[in-house]
């Protein structure tokens, strides 16, 4: 047998890696990248304000597009524009050129991410972008390159180095894209007013979406759920009544259904600790009269500060009368995902 008719050497087994080899290549890998961000700060002048400005003069929406690592990082940058008052979306450069690019309209923006800025589905699709005369913002490590010189607006995303040891996986280089990304969608949607209201409009799974969105009236126990007493009943009807309601109090009302004081947990021990004869002492005797309510257009987040505020654990729910038209305590808030 020759040499030639030898099968190959198996590939020797990499050696042993101590914790602490590790523990340093992630170092090592977290200082590059933030250092790679914070790079990019004294770049921001007047090309970032302008694509500040191409984003919010956009009629229709932001077209983010990159490929590989970059593609990735564009899907990113536009959904954190598009929650964020910037109507945007990804497209993918390479079906663009098989028909998608029928998806950008004349008063769209185009982002276009690519670290060479040399990407060949992004530059084949120059003459496309400036047949539809769509501003064009490119995020680029080459200020000298072919998409860098099309664009309206360059800006640059260079980076000294990747965290790769080897100097090639897209790792700095998209992380410092990214940042530049937030960096356009933060200014873009402060200059919007862009509020906690409108991020919650956008996020309805959410649970800032939940606090901000949710009424009072979406959560309440309503008919016959909600616990309440006459002022003339006797204290033990008043605890059987909180029992089979099970919100820890119930509401004392008049024939009309006027709140007139609720009775709690806390009203019970207190009655408790005067000695008073449950089966003859009247509800009006041992409520608290004047206590918290709140409408059932009201906010779940104003309940929640309600609760918190006085140190409270349910609340019943009143109409511009006064009536008594609903109740909830703190784990419906829960359940729903509020708090």
């Amino acid at each position: 047998m020759t040499t030639m008719d030898l099968p190959p050497a198996a590939p020797a087994a990499p050696a042993p890696v101590s914790d602490e080899q590790l523990l340093a290549s992630g170092r090592r890998a977290l200082g590059i990248e933030a250092r790679a961000v914070e790079s990019l700060t004294p770049r921001l002048g007047p090309a970032f304000a302008r694509a500040c400005r191409i984003c919010l003069a956009c009629r229709g929406r932001v077209v983010v597009t990159g490929m590989g690592k970059s593609g990735h990082v564009a899907g990113k940058i536009a959904a954190t524009l598009a929650s964020t008052g910037t109507p945007a979306f990804f497209l993918h450069p390479a079906e663009a050129g098989h028909g998608d690019l029928g998806m950008i309209t004349r008063s769209d923006a185009v982002l276009a991410l690519s670290n060479s800025g040399e990407t060949p589905e992004l530059v084949l699709l120059l003459p496309h972008l400036k047949r539809l005369a769509v501003p064009l913002i490119v995020m680029s490590g080459r200020s000298d390159a072919t998409l860098a010189r099309a664009a309206d607006v360059t800006l640059d995303v260079a980076v000294a180095e990747e965290a790769c040891p080897l100097n090639l996986a897209p790792t700095a280089s998209t992380t410092a894209t990214l940042a530049m990304g937030d960096a356009l969608a933060v200014a873009v949607l402060e200059a919007r007013g862009f509020t906690r209201t409108d991020f919650a409009l956008s996020h309805p799974g959410g649970a800032l979406g939940r606090r901000l969105l949710l009424h009072v009236e979406d959560l309440m126990r309503s008919g016959d759920a909600v616990p309440r007493s006459a002022p003339e009943a006797p204290l033990s009807a008043g605890l059987l009544e909180m029992s089979r309601k099970g919100l820890g109090m119930t509401v004392v009302v008049d024939e009309a259904q006027r709140i007139l004081g609720v009775f709690t947990d806390g009203d019970l021990r207190r009655a408790l600790d005067r000695q008073i004869d449950v089966h003859s002492t009247p509800m009006r005797a041992v409520m608290t009269a004047h206590g918290k309510s709140i409408g059932p257009r009201a906010l779940a987040a104003e309940a929640i500060h309600l609760m918190e505020l006085h140190r409270i654990t349910a609340l019943p729910v009143a109409d511009a009368d006064g009536r008594l038209v609903g109740a909830l305590n703190v784990h419906d808030l829960l359940r729903a995902g509020v708090v």
